[in-house]
């Protein structure tokens, strides 16, 4: 595996450069709310790569359009290094001089908005977004111990189709058909979990008439209106909190509704309640597997709410996916390795009796692809990677939750 230090296939500057003045300057593309106020832009020089040159943060967001999002995730900036992508799951730096203050200063405010540059002075940290023709871009601006750092993350403007996110079964054509319940994608950040979320609400809009609303931080994918009729709110632009905007989502008439994330105890509980009262919910949780998905909802209330707030999540349940990208043994991208838990009638009354220990079980032995089971261990889909020759045996078992579990799979 490469490192930060290993040579990397990362252009040059003077790549970098050419490349964009040979494409189309996306500049001209952005449709983004965030930069329309701005008082620089994507363009403005910033990044001093030799004398008389410098390039901008749009001549570093263009290698995402060249090399594709599904291979260079993520953009990281900050003083006393140079610009460092992840290509592949693994960081690289860019050959080019390390950046000073003034550099991530300049790019700071080329992709944020006066008000938002104002908050992340005050508040020391801010997220947006901005969108290109053919990409949409998740940020992160923040203080560390050297200054402003940047995060960025590139998405496609447009969700994947979901025949193509590489479910182990047919479990998505069950949860597409659904109209109630909690279904939770769960994994570590960059994991895909909005975009396993996003594939699935998109071929809902585009099958079914009913209505659809997000909250979300920031809107990560646009969601069009086709048969459905669907609103994007952002929090902290369209909506103050998760919680305000689950109470105003209960009166506006949603068939589903996608909570971003269950970030505390009361937008937990009001994203349950939307479960139990009829409507088909997506959230995410950061967690590894579905065991600890619950443990983590249970986490949230205080133990003498915990057995009321188990009885509502196993009536409410509807599907957890615990999903991980590993990388193919092509190396060319990665590939979703993804749990799924089915809450049959056993599982619910596992999760009401909080006997948690005893899911595993249940997801090695309820196998079969029908609606009734179509459950999968991690370790059970990783062993099927490896034997589909798409990721490498000892890659597969360094990702495994069980690596025990993985050998056991891999001798059956």
């Amino acid at each position: 595996m490469q490192n930060m230090d290993s040579p990397s296939p990362l252009p040059t500057p003077s790549e970098i450069e050419a490349a964009h003045e040979l494409a189309p300057p996306l500049a001209k593309q952005l449709e983004s709310r965030h930069l329309s106020n701005s008082k620089l832009n994507l363009d403005t020089p910033a990044y001093l790569v030799g004398p008389d040159r410098k390039l901008s943060v749009l001549d570093l967001l263009d290698y995402f359009q060249q090399m594709g999002s599904m291979r260079v995730s993520d953009l990281h900036i900050k003083v006393g290094s140079p610009p460092i992508y992840r290509v592949d799951g693994n960081l690289q730096k860019m050959k080019g001089p390390p950046c000073d203050a003034g550099t991530v200063e300049l790019f700071a405010r080329s992709l944020l908005a006066d008000r938002e540059y104002e908050r992340l002075i005050r508040d020391r940290s801010v997220d947006s977004s901005c969108f290109t023709e053919f990409l949409q871009f998740r940020l992160n601006c923040f203080h560390d111990t050297h200054g402003i750092a940047i995060a960025v993350r590139a998405l496609q403007t447009t969700p994947p189709p979901v025949q193509e996110i590489g479910f182990p079964n047919n479990v998505w054509q069950d949860i597409v058909r659904r109209h109630h319940g909690l279904v939770l994608v769960t994994g570590t950040t960059g994991a895909g979990k909005s975009t396993t979320i996003a594939s699935l609400i998109n071929h809902i809009a585009r099958t079914r008439a009913c209505r659809i609303i997000t909250l979300e931080d920031p809107v990560e994918y646009q969601l069009h209106s086709n048969v459905a009729l669907v609103s994007q709110r952002e929090v902290g632009r369209d909506v103050p909190t998760y919680e305000r905007g689950l109470r105003d989502c209960l009166r506006e008439d949603p068939d589903v509704i996608f909570v971003g994330e269950m970030r505390d105890r009361d937008s937990a509980m009001w994203t349950l309640t939307a479960a139990e009262t009829g409507h088909l919910v997506f959230s995410t949780l950061h967690t590894r597997d579905a065991r600890g998905s619950i443990s983590r909802v249970l986490d949230l209330f205080p133990s003498n709410q915990q057995d009321e707030v188990a009885s509502q999540l196993s009536l409410g349940l509807s599907h957890i996916l615990s999903q991980k990208l590993i990388p193919r043994a092509d190396g060319q991208g990665r590939i979703v390795a993804m749990e799924v838990l089915n809450n049959i009638y056993a599982v619910a009354n596992l999760i009401r009796l909080t006997k948690l220990e005893q899911l595993y079980s249940q997801l090695q032995t309820k196998t079969k692809n029908t609606s009734e089971e179509r459950m999968i261990t991690l370790e059970k889909c990783l062993a099927g990677l490896v034997r589909k020759g798409l990721v490498a045996p000892m890659e597969a078992e360094k990702w495994a939750n069980n690596p025990l579990a993985f050998i056991e799979e891999m001798q059956h």
